[in-house]
């Protein structure tokens, strides 16, 4: 899969978790990409997202700068 494929495919994880009305709790980044975890609204629930590529990073940063 390409690299923009990745992307694609990490941005629609990410989108489908945000339409849902999942938040982002927790960021780790490590050498192998950033960990993103997912809180429902009523934070009953967690999802774990693994984002590897540079531009998935970038996609869910606009979501954390948005809340601030």
């Amino acid at each position: 899969m390409s690299e923009h494929s990745e992307f694609l495919a990490e941005r629609d994880k990410i989108d489908v978790y945000l339409q849902k009305g999942y938040k982002i709790k927790t960021v780790t980044e490590n050498l192998s990409g950033a960990f993103v975890t997912f809180v429902s609204h009523d934070q009953t629930e967690e999802e774990v997202l693994h984002v590897l590529t540079a531009d998935g990073r970038k996609y869910f940063s606009t979501f954390l700068l948005q809340r601030q």
